[in-house]
């Protein structure tokens, strides 16, 4: 059985968050979206966790579903049939080396019982849990994997978004050089590392050491848009176990590929300082010693400065074995593009709606539907056009740089003017 997940999100509970991020919510959008298996995200928050118990119920081996008085209608109008993993991130600020190490880690667990085992763990460690959907606290990763794993040995353990500056496994300013500096001898229990918003595989397998890790992509959302901007994809029996062994074994039979933002539209892709607006390629970084060309201070290093200093295979190496991945842009972005207006105006939201009525999810707009059925659905000229080029990668993106998205380009105006006039009673 083919199935899409998504399994790093957030509750209401984390900072930054939207009120709407209910699981009745999710399990309305995920419907929408595509997406058939979604994190719970912050399960170590208290409040969440009682929203957990009383909200969701068992389905699945390891997984959940919500409970029938708990459910409200999709888009469609139709009840959704989402499954939840348990999951959660956490942040670890500690000293090593000599330097602080800011590292974000996942983990995913079976049951409820694991996630208590967990909870009181951290609390006897002095952890506040209370605070955050993400927590901070001062637990070496090293540490907390072996918390996570003496709390069940079935639960998985995955660096988040591994390349992101500020809080990763690899970042520029406070994460390390390889797994094995991170987690030493425990390396062997981390299968799979989270890419993050601003890295692809191709960027990836330049590292050869991680020849042995499977790369996963999940969306971080905070708002319900959002969720499914990234996520991965299985063939499988849906089941905790059966998810968990796809990833331990990278069989691209099982599990397939993953779908992937374009690196460039991340926050962290290119190096820069976004107070004095300067975003740069790491070869203008290098030639700058690393110092804003504005105000001199230490630029932000990104992503693909990072992946550059740890790769030991050049940009551009293929591995056919290795699993799949695809490009993808949010239809609400396509659509605000095409229409060239924000992805949260009316016009966009009411495209959109009309398309998931017509024709059942996002995912399935973006990857499968043909041009036929774009078009017989009453889709706009416009953005049928978008959606093909994304299909194909016929776009242009400023790189994202220091906490800057990057700016998306389907569409010259002269382009839109031309479409303009194979659709006039749009306009």
């Amino acid at each position: 059985m083919k199935i899409i997940a998504d399994l790093h999100i957030h509750s209401p509970y984390a900072r930054a968050v939207s009120k709407e991020m209910t699981l009745e919510n999710l399990d309305a959008w995920a419907g929408d979206k595509g997406i058939t298996i979604m994190g719970t995200g912050d399960f170590t928050h208290p409040k969440w966790l009682k929203e957990i118990k009383e909200k969701l119920e068992p389905a699945e081996p390891g997984l959940f579903k919500v409970k029938a008085a708990h459910k409200v209608k999709n888009m469609k109008g139709k009840f959704s049939d989402t499954r939840f993993m348990l999951t959660t991130e956490i942040s670890s600020i500690y000293k090593r080396g000599g330097k602080v190490r800011k590292v974000h880690n996942l983990l995913f667990v079976p049951d409820v019982e694991t996630i208590e085992k967990i909870y009181r763990s951290l609390l006897m460690r002095g952890a506040n849990l209370h605070s955050d959907g993400r927590p901070i606290i001062g637990i070496d990763s090293e540490d907390l994997l072996k918390t996570t794993l003496e709390a069940n040995p079935e639960a998985l353990f995955i660096p988040a978004h591994a390349w992101t500056p500020w809080f990763s496994v690899f970042g520029s300013m406070s994460g390390f050089d390889s797994l094995e500096e991170c987690f030493g001898d425990n390396t062997k229990y981390v299968y799979a590392i989270e890419t993050g918003l601003s890295s692809d595989p191709p960027m990836n397998w330049r590292i050869s050491k991680l020849d042995k890790i499977a790369l996963i992509s999940n969306s971080d959302s905070h708002s319900l848009q959002r969720i499914g901007r990234e996520a991965n994809e299985f063939d499988i029996k849906p089941s905790f176990n059966a998810l968990a062994k796809a990833l331990k074994e990278k069989n691209p039979k099982n599990f397939l590929r993953t779908l992937e933002f374009f690196p460039e539209e991340g926050k962290y892709h290119y190096d820069g300082h976004r107070v004095c607006k300067k975003c740069l390629a790491p070869s203008e970084t290098k030639k700058l010693e690393g110092k804003c060309p504005v105000c001199g201070k230490p630029v932000t290093v990104g992503v693909m400065n990072r992946v550059d200093a740890l790769a030991d295979r050049p940009e551009g190496f293929k591995d056919e074995k290795k699993v799949g991945y695809k490009n993808m842009i949010p239809l609400d972005e396509i659509i605000g593009e095409a229409f060239d207006v924000g992805p949260t105006s009316k016009r966009v939201k009411e495209e959109y709606k009309k398309m998931i009525i017509a024709l059942d999810t996002e995912l399935k707009i973006l990857f499968e539907a043909s041009d036929k059925e774009l078009k017989e659905a009453g889709t706009k000229t416009e953005v049928i056009e978008g959606i093909l080029r994304v299909r194909e990668g016929e776009v242009r993106i400023d790189p994202g740089y220091d906490g800057e998205y990057g700016k998306i380009k389907i569409f010259e105006e002269k382009e839109r003017a031309s479409l303009k006039t194979q659709n006039p009673l749009f306009y």
